[in-house]
């Protein structure tokens, strides 16, 4: 399973702020944002791909995500996007909240 973690959209983010300055300073305009946020693969032994899904929400809302200032969401090898949760615990549509 992997897991996409990223800042909320309209916190700042001072990494994402950082590598926006240095790829203008190398040349690289015309990047409007960049945000950062982490990956993380998972393997996970469970009796259902249900019941995986279940335990990484679970392990996002703990401990992955923190859930002031992240977003994640969820990708089960394939079978595609679960729909995207934010870090307290409610979940929208796939693609829902990103921007």
């Amino acid at each position: 399973m992997e897991v996409r973690v990223k800042p909320r959209p309209g916190l700042l983010d001072p990494q994402g702020k950082a590598i926006h300055h240095a790829l203008e300073s190398l040349g690289y305009p015309g990047v409007a944002e960049v945000r950062v946020g982490k990956v993380m693969d998972l393997e996970v032994d469970a009796a259902s791909e249900s019941e995986a899904r279940e335990r990484v929400d679970e392990m996002c809302r703990k401990l992955l995500a923190n859930p002031v200032t992240e977003d994640f969401e969820v990708t089960v090898a394939g079978s595609g996007e679960i729909p995207e949760g934010d870090a307290a615990g409610s979940r929208e549509g796939a693609g829902g909240g990103e921007g």
